[in-house]
């Protein structure tokens, strides 16, 4: 897909937001923007003056359309929808290795888009398997590449730190809210992210050493104190996020922790130990780096 032309950029969700954003900055791109949700943050932290115009307006104005994949909302599935409408040229950037075809569905409706893209190989070839009709193209995850210089640099900032115990990042998910929204029902997936965090806690002695602290980081959809209790029931252990950028909270850390977040992949690129804690009761996490380790795995050894 050419670079040229005025691109109608469509996101929702922080984690295609950062892929987007990281797009847009390293191509130079003519773009209007269609931003809700925590996507609006993450591009105002990349660029100076951000201009948010309607869907209605992107989709009239541009040339073609470059939408993230998210689930919070209905801003992307709608934009596959006007595009096509309006005989534009759309693309989805798939920005996670779950849940494809339901990214494009809602209410039983879907709209798929005119060509897809995917970061890696491994999106790649689970792309290929679920939509075998669409164009797929593979270009280098945009977020990854700015990522690792970021964690380059943070690490040399950082030096070296002796003794003390190990650091712990937990990066939720909104478990409970994407079941609700998509199937009426949080326990759909056998768990909630409250269980994953109180199974990780209750077997945090699997990490071996001393732990120090546990930074609990909620996910940019989650409401003001949803993890208060956890405070309580952990003081002296655990502590909240002070809302500094994941990845630097994750350089700070020793080991990542969550259930299938994104995070734990940014966790591999700054050469953590990561661990999904879905419980027993859930699924195996589908996330495919083979660097993740499972502690339920952990907890039978």
């Amino acid at each position: 897909m050419s670079h040229s032309g005025i691109v109608a950029i469509v996101s929702h969700d922080a984690g295609g937001a950062e892929i987007l954003a990281s797009y847009v900055a390293q191509n130079n791109i003519c773009c209007k923007l269609v931003l809700e949700g925590p996507a609006v943050n993450v591009f105002k932290r990349g660029f100076e003056t951000v201009e948010i115009c309607t869907l209605e307006e992107a989709i009239s104005a541009c040339d073609w359309c470059l939408c993230g994949t998210g689930w919070q909302s209905d801003l992307e599935w709608r934009a596959i929808e006007q595009a096509h409408n309006a005989q534009k040229h759309v693309v989805a950037f798939l920005d996670h290795w779950v849940n494809y075809r339901q990214r494009f569905e809602r209410n039983g409706v879907q709209h798929l888009p005119s060509e897809l893209w995917v970061g890696d190989g491994d999106a790649e070839r689970l792309a290929r398997e679920h939509f075998p009709g669409i164009p797929i193209q593979l270009v280098p995850n945009p977020y990854f590449l700015e990522l690792k210089q970021k964690i380059a640099d943070l690490e040399a900032s950082k030096g070296s730190q002796k003794g003390g115990g190990k650091k712990v990042l937990f990066v939720c998910d909104n478990i409970s809210d994407h079941a609700r929204l998509r199937y009426g029902d949080e326990r759909y997936w056998g768990y909630t992210e409250f269980d994953a965090i109180e199974y990780f806690l209750k077997n945090i002695q699997v990490l071996g050493d001393l732990v120090d602290r546990v930074v609990i980081r909620p996910h940019p959809s989650d409401i003001s104190g949803k993890y208060d209790w956890i405070l309580d029931e952990y003081a002296g252990i655990v502590k909240l996020s002070g809302g500094k950028p994941l990845i630097e909270e994750i350089v700070e850390s020793d080991v990542v922790v969550g259930c299938e977040s994104m995070a734990l992949v940014n966790g591999i690129l700054a050469h953590k130990k990561v661990i999904s804690c879905i419980p027993p009761s859930g699924p195996i996490c589908r996330l495919p780096q083979t660097d993740i380790l499972h502690l339920r795995e952990l907890v039978k050894k």
